[in-house]
């Protein structure tokens, strides 16, 4: 008889509104070498090309996440990474102006945790799925807060 096979897939979509043009927060999210300054989870980004850095993440578990990731597009509306190493799959970021003024983001992630045992993540996976919350909570709020800063003229 055969085994079923483990799920390591993870769907996510999230969603926030931003008082910041499409183009400033496109030229935010673009910036990855200075991930660092404005979220907390993003601890270390080494660049390795125009198109490709390796990002460490922690969030809220006892564990990081050394990732490869490798730019498609950075072309409004939708900016794209596809992404390797202990996560494997592709992230889209799509930016679209509000009525009124603002960004509307919408961040969809397909990728599959390849690092944990397949028979843990069907154990954990809400414990993974609250994991990756924060990390996009602390996105959300470092975004805002870095957007704030450059529209008042400081970059810190």
């Amino acid at each position: 008889m055969d085994r079923p096979r483990l799920n390591r897939h993870f769907s996510f979509d999230t969603t926030w509104s931003l008082d910041a043009t499409v183009a400033a927060v496109r030229d935010v999210l673009v910036d990855l070498e200075r991930y660092p300054e404005w979220w907390p989870q993003v601890r270390a980004v080494a660049k390795l090309g125009d198109d490709d850095a390796i990002v460490v993440c922690r969030a809220a578990l006892p564990y990081a996440l050394e990732l490869r990731l490798h730019a498609v597009s950075r072309e409004l509306p939708t900016l794209r990474v596809d992404v390797a190493g202990d996560l494997v799959g592709s992230v889209a970021w799509t930016l679209t102006e509000e009525p009124g003024g603002g960004t509307r983001v919408e961040a969809h992630q397909e990728v599959e945790l390849t690092t944990v045992p397949a028979a843990l993540v069907a154990v954990a996976r809400p414990l993974l799925t609250w994991n990756h919350d924060r990390m996009m909570r602390g996105c959300a709020l470092g975004l805002d807060a870095r957007l704030s800063r450059l529209s008042r003229g400081s970059a810190g």
